[in-house]
């Protein structure tokens, strides 16, 4: 698979077929996502890959957490995205949700389903790999950027060795298990998880492609004449 029908062919995994991946993929994909640009080369991520026991163990810890708790009144260690978005970003992430819960067959006034839903974040949607990403909170707004080109490269690369791959923001509600869990650092913040794994593209969800914007609305070309 080349670069661009990899990119072309990611998607945010929200199923995924109860199959292991062998740990030298992981640790190769790991490895070849550390290529990804960062200014300086301060390589600003850190890295904690987790299946088996240690996986479900956080799972379960978390699971019994929401059980008994709203997840939205957990502390973030930063702000998910600004609480008044403005246009478009609005606009975009409402239509986000309506293709997503239109996928999944939720109707707007299923509270419980959508609920439901998301509570399957933490389960990582089955995948049999967890990855929680870090970052040393002494670095800056150029280090979160270099940051996420890791998160994208890693799901690229994911997706050329045949896998797919889920990026999380949400398990930063959760910082604190996964904190304890994986003795993580005082010094580093959780910056997102990420499933993966082989995705059961079967599902009606995984066939989910999300609109994009027309390249006229983020874009402007000069000297191409």
């Amino acid at each position: 698979m080349d670069v661009f029908e990899a990119i072309n062919s990611r998607m945010a995994c929200r199923q995924f077929l109860d199959r292991p991946v062998d740990l030298d993929i992981v640790r190769d994909l790991i490895r070849g996502a550390a290529r990804a640009a960062s200014s300086l080369n301060l390589q600003p991520w850190n890295v904690y890959a987790v299946t088996g026991e240690p996986l479900r163990n956080i799972v379960r810890q978390v699971s019994a957490t929401i059980a008994h708790r709203d997840w939205r009144t957990f502390e973030t260690e930063y702000p998910e995205y600004p609480e008044e978005l403005c246009e478009p970003y609005r606009r975009r992430r409402y239509d986000f949700g309506e293709q997503l819960y239109d996928a999944l067959g939720v109707g707007r006034d299923d509270a419980k389903g959508r609920l439901e839903q998301i509570k399957r974040n933490f389960t990582f949607f089955n995948a049999p790999v967890g990855i929680f990403i870090t970052i040393d909170r002494r670095l800056g707004p150029g280090q979160w950027a270099d940051l996420g080109g890791y998160v994208a490269t890693l799901a690229i690369l994911a997706r050329g060795r045949g896998l797919d791959t889920c990026p999380q923001v949400l398990w930063i509600r959760m910082h604190e298990i996964v904190r304890a869990s994986l003795n993580i650092p005082v010094e580093q913040m959780l910056y997102c998880g990420m499933a993966i794994g082989y995705g059961d593209r079967d599902r009606t969800v995984n066939r989910l492609r999300t609109r994009r914007a027309e390249v006229s609305e983020f874009c402007r070309f000069f000297g191409f004449e």
